[in-house]
């Protein structure tokens, strides 16, 4: 099986459902952007970075040593097996159909990039308030997410269509991006709540 980008979007409608309430209780997982709600004209595109030349082939799970895998909950062991992912869930692991999904992510301010100009030649359509959804696998600090929103921030400046949010997942914290106010809102996920998103978007809730 060919994994898709449907559990990560999913999971991100999840998690800004979590955060920034009910406001986003209606986004539809479609397509370019992933997430809609035509009603509000909010329409949301998710995509994933991570560091150049990382070598995802140690994280995952298929070849992790004997002596990690005990380390492991045997529950754990058995949701990443049975659902194929592994995003958000405790340690560093890959399910088996994650590995071509970040095998293919470029590193973040090309991806960033690379999305903008989308959105402001339309490929996304014309939305009221447009976001970007970012799954990150660089270990960004505070202050690599306060230069990418003002490099998002620099791209688009004086475009019609545009970004008005920057979301930034990290597996354990979100941080929302406001681009209009160039403010930062920084959220921690609990164990708890990663695993009652990765379960929900595993399931296709």
């Amino acid at each position: 099986m060919k994994y898709n980008t449907c559990f990560f979007e999913r999971y991100a409608s999840l998690v800004i459902r979590e955060f920034l309430g009910e406001r986003y209780a209606n986004l539809e997982n479609i397509d370019r952007p992933d997430l809609q709600d035509n009603t509000l004209g909010i329409g949301i595109e998710v995509t994933r970075a991570i560091q150049e030349n990382k070598n995802f082939a140690n994280s995952l799970i298929n070849d992790m040593a004997a002596d990690e895998i005990l380390k492991v909950d045997k529950s754990l062991l058995s949701d990443i097996q049975r659902f194929g992912y592994a995003y958000g869930l405790e340690g560093d692991f890959l399910g088996q159909y994650e590995y071509d999904y970040w095998n293919l992510a470029l590193p973040f301010h090309r991806v960033v990039e690379s999305k903008v100009r989308k959105v402001i030649g339309g490929f996304y359509g014309d939305y009221k308030e447009f976001g970007l959804f970012v799954f990150s696998k660089e270990n960004l600090q505070i202050d690599d997410i306060y230069k990418a929103m003002n490099f998002t921030v620099d791209l688009q400046q004086g475009e019609r269509l545009h970004y008005d949010f920057l979301f930034v997942n990290q597996s354990d914290h979100l941080f929302v991006c406001d681009l209009q106010k160039k403010e930062i809102s920084r959220y921690n996920l609990t164990i708890d709540q990663r695993r009652d998103f990765f379960i929900r978007s595993a399931v296709g809730e």
